[in-house]
């Protein structure tokens, strides 16, 4: 489910009144079952993959937290195996065999082995890097572990950061699962306008710049000088625009609710 969509302008108003009228011990639930309909939107099936590397890392950050000394290393590498491991296969497998196909081709060698007919899950960096960030924390005795598995899970694939972050440490979100959080309605207030101002960037702005980009930039034969310098220059407002505004949309999906998602995009062409 996309932000940008008709399936989620319906889905989170639906939610957040939902949140704000359920009993503070049972939000938690709803906004688990919530992200998991939001992500299922997408490939329902991908679902596991997500418990998989969840279920990992939960028991890990337990272990971690209970050990000393190297074995400490043995359960840390475990963790970074199996969610960078699934990340090289469903981004990155197809890239590197591509090349070693191109390159077996040009040397006539026999090279057997096909690229995966796959389709990338949505957010898979993001929870993948969220999920890792939780494990680290532990490892470096900077965090506590999550004995519940449901706010656990909830924090790696919480709805409104699943799709393009921001990525958060265990120390700012994990805790904001288990206090409560009241209906302010200035707060409300400052969580719409950002979730306004984010989709602006990315519809208004973003997707009207790709149009000009998409062209030059598939075909670029047909373009010279100028043109080229405008869609460069246009590349980077749309990326930017993209990926800020969506991060704008989720801060300001999750202020109205109560939660504190961490500055993201914080004027990057302009960082030393």
């Amino acid at each position: 489910m996309l932000f940008n969509s008709f399936e989620f302008l319906l889905f989170f108003p639906i939610i957040t009144i939902l949140y704000f009228i359920l009993p503070h011990k049972v939000r938690w639930i709803m906004l688990l079952i919530s992200s998991c309909i939001f992500y299922m939107a997408f490939i329902p099936k991908y679902i596991i993959i997500l418990a998989f590397t969840i279920t990992i890392d939960f028991f890990i950050g337990i272990i971690l937290e209970k050990l000393i000394g190297d074995k400490r290393k043995i359960f840390l590498t475990v963790s970074i195996l199996s969610n960078i491991g699934i990340l090289f296969v469903f981004k990155y497998f197809n890239f590197f065999n591509s090349n070693l196909i191109k390159v077996a081709d040009y040397f006539h060698w026999n090279y057997p082995i096909e690229s995966l007919k796959i389709i990338l899950p949505i957010g898979l960096s993001f929870h993948t890097f969220q999920s890792l960030s939780y494990i680290i924390e532990i490892y470096k005795g900077k965090q506590k572990a999550e004995r519940n598995f449901g706010i656990f899970a909830l924090f790696v694939m919480f709805y409104p950061q699943l799709v393009a972050g921001p990525i958060e440490r265990p120390q700012n979100l994990l805790h904001q699962f288990h206090e409560k959080h009241y209906f302010d309605i200035a707060r409300v207030s400052d969580g719409l306008k950002m979730m306004l101002w984010g989709l602006f960037k990315k519809v208004v702005i973003a997707d009207r710049l790709a149009l000009f980009v998409n062209q030059v930039y598939g075909n670029p034969e047909n373009y010279k000088g100028i043109q080229l310098i405008t869609a460069t220059i246009f590349f980077a407002f749309q990326i930017y625009c993209d990926f800020s505004g969506y991060s704008d949309i989720a801060i300001g999906a999750a202020k109205v609710m109560g939660f504190n998602l961490m500055t993201n995009f914080n004027r990057p062409y302009l960082s030393q």
